[in-house]
């Protein structure tokens, strides 16, 4: 279908089509923008936690601090957060992990829930289109007196264009809402990970500094 034609059949489904159109642009919007978020965030994830993990088996604790310091990770705002935290029992530090974690993973939900919406309004917002279309075909037989199809055309064909575009509309943005949900969910399914593992890495550090000073 040529691009006239698109752009004719769009303006032929009438007052509707632009609240789609803005719902569309909204949703690649997001789309792009969490994408450049997530882009590389798993791999710097492992990295960070890894090399971390090295420093505090090595007992270098300030190392492990300055490694956390200097990195753009959003794991590493976690492990720091935690190291600020001295002697406190393992519960107590594990909440303050699956806090810093929670934060970071509601960040990275951010805008999710705007796609979300706009797939589920946007049949409706179709469907809206549609009786406004049937009412102008009626209206057109009722102003003219007679029946026909070159009487309800109009009308009939801003119906169908607002049923597609709406339907269209809510595909992608529920194809896009469940794409970046799937994400989110593998991220912070590696954070839980990553934070497991620094807390092991914890307990081996308090333990053994423990065993030294007892000796």
């Amino acid at each position: 279908m040529e691009a006239q034609t698109l752009l004719q059949l769009l303006q032929d489904g009438g007052l509707t089509v632009y609240p789609l159109a803005v719902g569309s642009v909204i949703t690649l919007t997001i789309l792009f923008e969490r994408i450049w978020k997530y882009r590389g965030m798993e791999k710097q994830t492992r990295d960070i936690t890894r090399e971390t993990i090295e420093k505090l088996v090595r007992r270098d604790v300030d190392g492990a601090t300055s490694l956390c310091e200097g990195s753009d990770a959003p794991i590493s705002k976690i492990f720091l957060e935690a190291m600020r935290w001295k002697n406190i029992a393992i519960e107590d530090l594990e909440r303050v992990l699956v806090t810093s974690r929670q934060e970071i993973v509601t960040d990275l939900r951010r805008g999710l829930w705007v796609v979300g919406t706009i797939g589920s309004l946007a049949p409706y917002v179709g469907l809206f289109g549609t009786v406004v279309g049937i009412i102008r075909a009626f209206q057109g037989m009722a102003a003219e007196g007679v029946g026909g199809f070159e009487v309800v055309a109009a009308g009939i064909s801003e119906a169908l264009v607002a049923t597609g575009a709406g339907l269209f509309v809510a595909i992608v943005a529920l194809l896009f809402f469940n794409y970046l949900q799937t994400r989110a969910n593998s991220l912070n399914t590696v954070f839980t990970r990553s934070c497991e593992r620094f807390l092991q890495s914890l307990i081996f550090v308090e333990t053994a500094e423990a065993g030294s000073s007892g000796q």
